[in-house]
């Protein structure tokens, strides 16, 4: 050891004082390879008779200098908090599980019931993870409460190895009737994806104890995202969930949507830079308008979200009480949409919760199309075998996960036998047969549900097309539209949601995921929705978002203005009603 390390070392050690039984080596910057270099930091750790928390971060350790600091560590029963992070700056990846191997047996023999245990920055690997695996199967873990594992380069294979540790200090601690109960996880930059957030969520799912999770920049895609999601239903304590940075697009946001329908605790929300887009924020804004009644704070930055759905957001956070902060930086919404967005907080006395949209990205090329499949697979062509790892039975009020993961609800009229002249009707829809089905006609209703937007609106926007002003026509599309709408609009706002935004993909005023067709939009559906928002089954909250979007993307309804014209004015006298 440099003479100048031993003098500094010898300095930070007369300064050294036991508080609340924490002693502190933190920030020294010291290069300690060997027993002789730690003999001071040794003789500190020997005399503290109460040791609980033990500081070692910001110097960097070898092999044997972590060896005879474990000797010293094994008498000391009584720790609980290990702030271990940046301990092994410089050194070889060889020489980190050794080390982690020997500090983990002292704690074991010892006799140690830890409550922390932290490991950030520290670049290990999943050799690394190997070195703690004992460790945190032992009983000096199972009273564990947060662990704390930031940008340590886990990777996949670290993460399965993490995963089956937790798991089993789980199955060990019930076994002796105190089960693991962690309530921070932090592992954020790891490299993760999929696999390994699929066996986190095995992990978490079962100790249903989290009250917050943070695991930003570890390139999961939807695939993982929708195991995590199912995995948050269990921990209903949870308060902050942190996924920055990682790639959720369309079906990892509706399954993180699902899951925030059952938190009641969540006060911190962090998607940002996830490619969450328009149709996931209207389904998040569908969440807000029913739950997570004690939301703090939102981030849904740079997720290519556009004008108009930034606006749902917008509005549906207005009325949470303790709601302090909305994040919509570096979305798609032009300097004209940052200005309505600062408007609409503004008018409701909301101003100061908007953060900085300095970094909007501007109003989308219009030409842009994107293929969701191209997004969600990119990094990962192994993702089909991991879809069926993860993707597990969801159990959602009835709800399963199917279709590469779509929530769908197993809704007993869907799997009703439909009278022939019923899927006649469907395969080819006519005003003519669609008058000849008489009271049949109810069972149209029968074909639809919230939990299939796609299928949903697809019909209801066929069956409008039929629309004429021949009397008995127009009462056929109007009734069966009113029985449509209204079971589609009272299920969940999450659902209704979705429903109301893949409506307005298919009729072109909402940027959607995937090369969806567009319908060939003629006036009678515009007319029926206007007969539709003027009913009391038409909630004033769903006629918002219709005309929110639709006053943003009026362009795409100059074929059929007049019909356009008679909507948008329906929707207006709605949206001002005082309900």
């Amino acid at each position: 050891m440099a003479s100048d390390d031993i003098a500094q070392l010898a300095d930070a050690l007369s300064k050294t004082h036991v508080e609340d039984g924490e002693l502190s080596f933190k920030g020294l910057g010291l290069k300690l390879d060997n027993a002789a270099s730690v003999e001071g930091l040794i003789r500190e750790i020997e005399q503290c008779q109460c040791l609980r928390a033990l500081r070692l971060e910001g110097n960097t350790f070898g092999v044997d200098a972590a060896q005879a600091i474990s000797k010293a560590l094994e008498s000391k029963d009584l720790l609980q908090r290990c702030y271990w992070s940046d301990m092994f700056t410089g050194r070889l990846r060889s020489e980190i599980p050794p080390a982690l191997r020997s500090l983990g047996s002292a704690l074991m023999s010892a006799g140690a019931r830890l409550t922390e245990l932290d490991l950030s920055d520290n670049a290990f690997g999943p050799d690394g993870v190997k070195g703690i695996e004992q460790l945190l199967k032992s009983p000096s873990c199972h009273t564990l409460r947060e662990l704390k594992l930031n940008n340590c380069g886990m990777g996949v294979g670290g993460g399965k190895i993490l995963a089956e540790a937790l798991i089993e200090c789980h199955r060990q601690s019930t076994a002796h009737g105190a089960p693991l109960r962690l309530r921070v996880f932090i592992a954020g930059r790891n490299r993760l994806e999929n696999e390994g957030a699929c066996a986190l969520a095995k992990a978490f799912q079962l100790m249903g104890s989290l009250e917050e999770v943070h695991m930003p920049q570890n390139g999961i895609n939807y695939t993982g995202v929708m195991a995590l999601a199912s995995a948050m239903r269990h921990n209903p304590e949870l308060r902050v969930l942190n996924f920055n940075d990682n790639t959720f697009t369309k079906k990892g946001t509706l399954a993180m949507a699902q899951a925030l329908r059952h938190l009641r605790n969540v006060q911190v929300v962090n998607f940002g830079d996830c490619l969450v887009r328009s149709e996931g924020a209207i389904a998040l804004a569908g969440v807000l308008r029913e739950g997570l009644p004690i939301l703090k704070e939102l981030n849904l930055s740079f997720g290519e979200i556009t004008e108009a759905a930034a606006l749902v957001v917008a509005r549906a956070v207005t009325d949470k009480a303790q709601m302090e902060k909305l994040d919509l930086n570096g979305n798609c919404l032009g300097e004209e949409g940052c200005e309505a967005l600062r408007d609409a907080m503004e008018n409701v006395d909301k101003g100061d919760m908007l953060a900085s949209l300095s970094d909007d990205e501007g109003e989308p090329e219009e030409e842009e199309e994107e293929d969701d499949d191209d997004d969600e697979d990119h990094e990962n062509s192994g993702d089909d075998d991991a879809s069926d790892d993860c993707n597990e039975d969801c159990e959602e009020d009835g709800e399963t996960v199917k279709e590469n993961g779509i929530m769908r609800k197993e809704d007993s009229p869907e799997k009703l036998q439909s009278p022939a002249e019923i899927k006649s009707f469907l395969s080819c829809p006519s005003a003519e047969k669609l008058v000849q089905l008489g009271e049949m006609r109810t069972e149209l209703q029968q074909q639809v549900d919230a939990s299939d937007p796609h299928k949903a609106a697809d019909a209801l926007l066929k069956i409008a097309a039929l629309y004429s002003e021949e009397p008995e026509t127009k009462t056929a599309v109007l009734e069966t539209i009113d029985a449509m709408l209204k079971k589609l609009l009272s299920a969940s706002a999450l659902h209704s949601y979705c429903f109301l935004s893949t409506l307005l993909v298919l009729l072109g005023l909402l940027k959607g995921e995937g090369k969806k067709i567009k319908v060939s939009l003629v006036p009678g559906q515009l007319l029926c929705l206007e007969h539709a928002v003027q009913q009391e089954y038409f909630p004033q909250h769903h006629a918002s978002l219709l005309h929110t979007v639709m006053s943003k993307n009026s362009e795409a309804l100059k074929s059929c203005s007049r019909a356009s014209e008679r909507l948008n004015s329906a929707l207006e006298k709605k949206c001002s009603d005082q309900h």
